[in-house]
């Protein structure tokens, strides 16, 4: 198993990319805490990981505000005695549109979300881990960060603005071993899939989007849960400051 005795904070891990990600990390060893908006999702999938033979538990949180980033430590520590991984995976989107038709609450919530979560999960942990000898940090982008589109202006902006911060914070925390990565998916079926089209999920509009991809496919859980298990896991230990596209060839 490779995350044997490690404990991870996945944040948005009652669905989509994050349940993938809390799965096969619970299946590779490690204990996880399942953090979600959706209390009934993200008890569901900590139930199915025990069920399953794993260990992981449910906690409550919005990672837009700074005492729920505290709680995930803190439980972290008081239920399994430590915190080896944090994997910032919660984010959302405006819907795709024209720019001047995204309004102000619109942009402060996908920059509250997708980047100010960030520097909250910073403030929390990365002192933790310069206490105990090092930590793995783990954040979800987007392709949109590196080839952005029209329609999804400021969504591709706060991805970018993730993967600046991760290469930056690899940078200064790399002396104290703090690894920070960043993982950027293509689109997948996920709850926000229509959001990101613009357009209803249908099998028609589904193929202009999957036009672009050389794999010739979405994205699925799996796939993203792989590249950070990799990353997690004391196989990356020289990796730091990677953002890793998994997006079937569509940045290239």
């Amino acid at each position: 198993m490779r995350l044997q005795q490690k404990v991870a904070i996945v944040t948005g891990a009652g669905s989509g990319f994050g349940e993938g990600i809390a799965r096969t990390f619970a299946r590779e060893g490690a204990a996880v805490i399942v953090n979600d908006l959706n209390r009934e999702a993200g008890e569901r999938v900590a139930g199915e990981i025990v069920e399953a033979g794993g260990r992981a538990v449910f906690v409550y949180g919005d990672v837009s505000r700074e005492e729920d980033h505290v709680t995930l430590l803190t439980e972290a520590v008081a239920r399994f005695g430590k915190l080896d991984v944090v994997v910032n995976n919660a984010g959302t989107t405006h819907r795709n549109k024209p720019l001047l038709e995204v309004t102000e609450a619109e942009f402060d919530r996908v920059y509250a979300v997708n980047v100010k979560s960030i520097f909250w999960s910073a403030r929390a942990v990365i002192p933790y881990f310069q206490q105990h000898g090092g930590g793995v940090m783990i954040n979800i982008a987007s392709t949109a960060g590196v080839r952005p589109r029209p329609g999804l202006v400021w969504y591709n902006g706060s991805k970018g603005a993730v993967i600046t911060a991760s290469k930056a914070m690899a940078a200064e925390f790399g002396p104290q071993n703090i690894r920070v990565n960043c993982v950027n998916p293509v689109i997948g079926d996920t709850g926000l899939t229509a959001e990101f089209m613009g357009v209803p999920n249908t099998p028609e509009n589904r193929a202009k989007f999957l036009a672009g991809i050389p794999l010739g496919r979405f994205s699925t859980p799996q796939d993203i849960a792989n590249a950070c298990l990799y990353l997690a896991s004391d196989d990356a230990a020289f990796i730091t400051g990677v953002c890793l596209e998994v997006d079937g060839g569509r940045c290239i």
